[in-house]
């Protein structure tokens, strides 16, 4: 397992929060292979396998990690991407590579999920009188 328990629950208080300020979903997906030839064809095929397009605003986010092959990736639905576009998934990217160099994993995810949240509280706000949690906050190991 690429986390402590004492990560995990740091990761899952960070996408709790992130998701506090914004009706947008973040969720975290590890496995410790990807079989794909490019890491984010495997993270929109998990966002699809997890039924993640079916917010109301189309605005989750999947980060992907691939521990052992030590790939990753960020998929954003469609709600959210023509908002941010390319450069705001690459500014992630380069964040969490940083870290996934200094073997700080953790710490990485989840200044890259307040990262994302931040971004979604722009674009979709959370409505004070009824922000469902559309989407569990628990980390899926695959």
């Amino acid at each position: 397992m690429l986390f402590t328990k004492e990560e995990e629950a740091k990761i899952i208080l960070a996408i709790q929060q992130a998701e506090r300020c914004t009706s947008g979903e973040i969720r975290l997906f590890v496995e410790d292979f990807c079989m794909r030839d490019f890491p984010v064809e495997r993270a929109a095929e998990v966002f699809q396998l997890f039924g993640m397009f079916n917010t109301k605003e189309r605005n989750a986010v999947l980060v992907y990690l691939a521990e052992k092959s030590h790939h990753f990736a960020i998929w954003g639905d469609a709600g959210i991407h023509d908002r941010v576009g390319y450069h705001f998934w690459e500014q992630e990217k380069k964040l969490l590579q940083e870290h996934f160099r200094r073997d700080e994993a953790a710490e990485g995810l989840c200044m890259a999920i307040q990262l994302i949240g931040e971004r979604l509280s722009e674009y979709f706000p959370a409505d004070e009188n009824n922000n469902d949690n559309e989407l569990p906050d628990e980390i899926i190991y695959g």
